[in-house]
């Protein structure tokens, strides 16, 4: 979340950040005959995109600083993500998250408490907005409820927006009164 950068919006350039993030690893050179090597030896994702596009994109991300060279001995340049790279990349995973749903419910609720400050409020509306687009429910200011496992995805998401430190999340086995939270969730 640091600093203001241009979004990315086209599926290929995510495709291609997120692919590095993964870290397949994308190398160029100056032969003739690397590339060719190169790319038959690229997942299938890396070879339905096209090659000169994918060197204009590369060029594009070294210009916006998402990507860094790295020469060896041979001639060979490797493509890395830099960490503002990396940051680009993450964020297309918290955009693309989704909590999985068991067959049956375990019967326990999930329960996320949070008190950023206000001097932090972007972030703290951020991971708001994340938390509704998950499916969680408000239940009270600053409290949200969630019917199934999410340690993982609240881990992650509080330590994205960066306010890790300011929540807390548990399970709540018996809880009073939450025939409204059942109704909501559909678990009547």
């Amino acid at each position: 979340m640091a600093g203001k950068r241009r979004k990315i919006t086209s599926p290929v350039k995510q495709k291609v950040i997120s692919l590095l993030l993964a870290g397949v690893a994308l190398s160029l050179s100056s032969s003739r005959a690397a590339p060719k090597r190169i790319f038959k030896a690229l997942k299938k994702d890396w070879q339905a995109i096209n090659r000169r596009y994918l060197y204009h994109l590369v060029d594009e991300f070294y210009n916006d600083q998402l990507v860094d060279y790295k020469e060896r001995e041979d001639g060979t340049i490797d493509v890395i993500l830099s960490r503002k790279g990396k940051e680009v990349a993450l964020s297309f995973q918290v955009d693309r998250m989704q909590i999985k749903r068991p067959a049956r419910w375990d019967g326990k609720w999930r329960v996320v408490f949070f008190d950023v400050p206000e001097k932090r409020r972007a972030r703290r509306d951020a991971l708001r907005d994340k938390l509704k687009d998950l499916g969680f429910l408000e239940w009270q200011k600053s409290v949200w409820v969630f019917p199934y496992p999410c340690t993982d995805e609240i881990d992650f998401i509080a330590e994205f927006f960066e306010v890790g430190r300011y929540v807390r999340h548990g399970e709540i086995t018996c809880l009073n009164y939450d025939a409204d939270l059942r109704l909501h969730f559909k678990l009547l």
